[in-house]
C-alpha cells in the first residue's frame, strides 16, 4: 500500500515546524504511522550539509550555485535513504520543506536560472513528488516580526538564510506564490498569520481529504 508525502513550505516565520508537529500528533492519535523530517537534513549526511549551509562560519563566501547543489545533495540522500522506504511501507511522511523551497529560495531568491534549478531538482528527487504541499503564507512584515521575536526569546545559532535582506524574501514570496498558482492541484495556500489553532484546523481539513489513500 503506498504511503503519503506531505510537505510544508513558506518563508521564514510561517509556523511550518509548529504545524508539522501538530499534524503529526493528530495523525498518530488516529493510528497512522508518521515520519517527521526536515530539509536540509533528515539523515546523517543531510545534517552535516545543513550545518554547512546554515550555521558554519565557513559558508560566508558560499556561492548561490554551491548552495543549490548542496541543497539538492542533501535531498537526494533523504529521498533514497528515508522517504522511499517510508512510502513503500505505507507510512505518512511529513517534511518541513522540500524541493519547492529550492525553486523559491535558490531560483527566485538567489535569481538562478529556473530551468537549471528545476533540472537539478529533478535529478535529485527522481520521480518523488509530494501528494500535498501546504504553503503557509504570512506577509514579509509578519515574517520579520516573528523572526525578531524568536531571536529575543530563544537565541538560535547564526542562520545564513535569515541574514538575507527584505528584497530577497520578497522574491522568495513571489516564487512560492507562482508555484501555488501553477500547481494548484498539489499546492494549497494556508493563511498562517492567525491563531495557531485556526491554522491547524485549516491544515487538517486539507489533509483529511488525502487520507483515503493510506
Amino acid at each position: 500500500m503506498p504511503g503519503l508525502l506531505i510537505t510544508f513550505e513558506g518563508t521564514e516565520g510561517g509556523g511550518k515546524s509548529t504545524q508539522l508537529r501538530r499534524l503529526a500528533e493528530r495523525l498518530k492519535s488516529r493510528g497512522h504511522d508518521v515520519v517527521e523530517l526536515r530539509e536540509p537534513g533528515g539523515t546523517p549526511v543531510g545534517e552535516e550539509i545543513r550545518h554547512l549551509l546554515k550555521h558554519s562560519e565557513a559558508n560566508r563566501a558560499m556561492t548561490s550555485e554551491a548552495e543549490l547543489l548542496l541543497m539538492c545533495a542533501s535531498r537526494a540522500q533523504l529521498v533514497r535513504e528515508v522517504i522511499h522506504p517510508a512510502l513503500a511501507a505505507g507510512k505518512i511522511v511529513l517534511c518541513d520543506r522540500f524541493y519547492d523551497s529550492t525553486t523559491a529560495y535558490q531560483g527566485y531568491g538567489r535569481q538562478l536560472d529556473l530551468y537549471q534549478v528545476r533540472t537539478i531538482i529533478d535529478f535529485a528527487v527522481g520521480g518523488t513528488r509530494p501528494d500535498l504541499t501546504l504553503f503557509l503564507h504570512v506577509p514579509v512584515e509578519v515574517s520579520e516580526a516573528r523572526r525578531a521575536g524568536r531571536a529575543e526569546t530563544a537565541p538560535q545559532p547564526r542562520d545564513r538564510f535569515e541574514e538575507a535582506d527584505r528584497e530577497f524574501f520578497r522574491r522568495v514570496e513571489t516564487g512560492f506564490r507562482e508555484i501555488a498558482r501553477t500547481e494548484s492541484g498539489r499546492v494549497k495556500v494556508v493563511e498562517a498569520g492567525g491563531p495557531v489553532e485556526e491554522v491547524e484546523l485549516a491544515i487538517w481539513c486539507l489533509v483529511e481529504q488525502k487520507l483515503g489513500r493510506v
